[in-house]
């Protein structure tokens, strides 16, 4: 569904990733490790058609279409969402309002009233402001918020970012959860535990962004001194 080959990005004064190939199939999760600044949020904001960074070359296709040079609204249309890092949730807005900005019409089966299925909280936060809820209550509304586009592949960056380790529980169940219901999964983590836990595959960024590593969760977590050398714990 997702391929991308040998892909060069990055901002005016220097180049973040150097030749950095990697796919997502349908109903897949992949997850992104790597050490911070190592080019995890560079990758999916190129990804996403988001300015900055600029692409320099590569190639990035979606269900065999390049969308390199489509602008972001443009790679939304096509079918990726992202659930962009701190959530950024409309927070004047209520949490029905922030879903119903999210909507496509037309397209898939998820409403307002599927995502208060998958997040029962939400749904006794529907007239509440977006700005007074938890941050646990925040993720939930970014993911409700993407998945009201119906996306074929939807991409997260830094989910469990604040989050205490129940909520976090929770949002991998999501994750997981997603997966089931058909679409592929684009994961950037830095918490190693959260991202083993829900990916099929996993890949590292090292230095120099280049892809240091790829292969299966259950390879990575058994060698802890892998772990250490690829990501820093």
């Amino acid at each position: 569904m997702l391929e991308i080959v040998d892909l060069e990005a990055g901002y005016d004064t220097a180049r973040v990733l150097n030749g950095v190939s990697l796919t997502v199939a349908p109903a897949e999760i992949v997850a992104l490790l790597g050490r911070n600044g190592m080019g995890k949020t560079t990758l999916l904001r190129t990804i996403c058609g988001l300015r900055p960074p600029v692409r320099r070359s590569g190639a990035i296709r979606f269900r065999g279409t390049d969308i390199g040079e489509l602008a972001a609204h443009e790679v939304a249309r096509a079918g990726i969402s992202i659930v962009p890092q701190g959530r950024r949730v409309f927070a004047s807005l209520t949490v029905e309002e922030n879903l119903r900005i999210g909507r496509r019409q037309g397209r898939g089966e998820w409403d307002a009233g599927r995502i208060y299925e998958f997040f029962p909280r939400l749904r006794e936060r529907a007239r509440q402001r977006a700005g007074t809820l938890s941050g646990g209550e925040q993720q939930m509304l970014a993911i409700g918020r993407a998945l009201m586009a119906n996306p074929d592949l939807i991409v997260l960056d830094e989910p469990s970012e604040g989050l205490s380790p129940t909520v976090v529980g929770q949002v991998g169940d999501r994750i997981r959860d997603v997966k089931q219901a058909g679409h592929g999964v684009l994961l950037a983590e830095q918490n190693v535990d959260l991202a083993l836990s829900v990916a099929d595959r996993v890949m590292v960024i090292g230095d120099g962004g280049v892809l240091a590593w790829s292969g299966g969760p259950q390879e990575l977590r058994s060698d802890e001194a892998l772990v250490a050398q690829l990501v820093g714990l």
